[in-house]
């Protein structure tokens, strides 16, 4: 069997945070919305049975719980900051995609979500 790519994902993470540039998003929070794919070799882990041998979605959860917890201005930022967590954290870890969604923008507009995606290589 030839392994092309493997992925650990985590879709729709729900958060309550305190991210947003205008005073009442800093006061009031808001619902935010996190997909995440990590390219991550698990092959081992296929034979092994064993978490030592992949990552921890678990873990990876935590690492991003923690992130959303300290308030920013922008979901870039944000992002920034969990992508650089993750590579620091795991290892493994050869790619990150992440999508941070706010729901409900204080913005003129009829819209559920509003964000930022971002692909970074660990290369």
């Amino acid at each position: 069997m030839t392994t092309l790519s493997s992925s650990i994902f985590l879709e729709n993470i729900s958060f309550y945070s305190y991210h947003g540039v205008a005073l009442q998003e800093k006061v009031v929070g808001n619902e935010f919305v996190i997909n995440l794919k990590l390219k991550v070799d698990f092959v081992q882990a296929t034979e092994t049975d064993e978490v030592e041998d992949t990552v921890s979605y678990a873990d990876v959860y935590e690492v991003v719980r923690e992130e959303m917890s300290i308030p920013s201005k922008l979901l870039e930022h944000v992002c920034g900051r969990i992508v650089r967590r993750l590579f620091q954290s795991f290892p493994a870890i050869e790619e990150v995609q992440i999508k941070l969604a706010k729901r409900h923008p204080p913005m003129s507009a009829d819209i559920d979500t509003a964000g930022v995606e971002m692909h970074v290589s660990q290369k």
